[in-house]
């Protein structure tokens, strides 16, 4: 596989985890570790950005939601150490909003979770040539409308009462959309 000759030419393959499901955590980095990298593992927003500053490595996969923070903080520090690092960003809310200010911060690909190692690898290997397949169902109304919902929380640096403010609906009823999952 050309991915496995990319990790075998004797490059850089330290890899950074950054997710606060501990076990979901642990099960990454023995995968990723089985396909030729070296995962150093991290809980926090803050672990994470240590480790970036102290031993910036090749390639990262961070989960944006985490207990202490936001993981494009992760990213930003990332991209100050390391500018050539190979960032993918995985979460539970996928949200085009975020897909796209974690993409302007030097993302390489943003992946919804549940993504298996095989996904994961292949966005941290890819070279962009290849673009993904379509969608097998398309987004529902209920999606299109959290995915706006989203995109203008975004636009507001994530202020709920700005947001709320825009569209024109009460705070405490933004607040539980965003608390939700995203619909399918």
């Amino acid at each position: 596989m050309q991915e496995e000759q990319q990790l075998a030419a004797g490059a850089d393959r330290t890899l950074l985890l950054v997710d606060d499901d501990e076990p979901f955590l642990r099960r990454l980095a023995r995968a990723m570790e089985k396909r030729g990298f070296e995962p150093v593992t991290a809980d926090t927003v803050a672990e994470g950005r240590d480790i970036a500053q102290a031993r910036p490595p090749a390639y990262a996969v961070i989960d944006l939601r985490l207990g202490d923070g936001n993981g494009l903080d992760v990213v930003e520090t990332l991209r100050e150490s390391r500018p050539d690092c190979r960032i993918v960003v995985l979460t539970g809310y996928g949200a085009i909003a975020t897909a796209v200010a974690a993409v302007k911060m030097g993302a390489v690909d943003y992946l919804a979770k549940p993504a298996d190692a095989n996904d994961i690898t292949s966005a941290l290997l890819s070279q962009g040539e290849a673009l993904p397949p379509p969608p097998e169902n398309p987004m529902s109304a209920d999606r299109v409308r959290w995915e706006h919902i989203q995109r203008v929380y975004e636009q507001c640096d994530r202020n709920v009462s700005e947001t709320a403010r825009r569209l024109n609906m009460h705070r405490r009823t933004l607040q539980r959309i965003l608390a939700k999952r995203s619909p399918r």
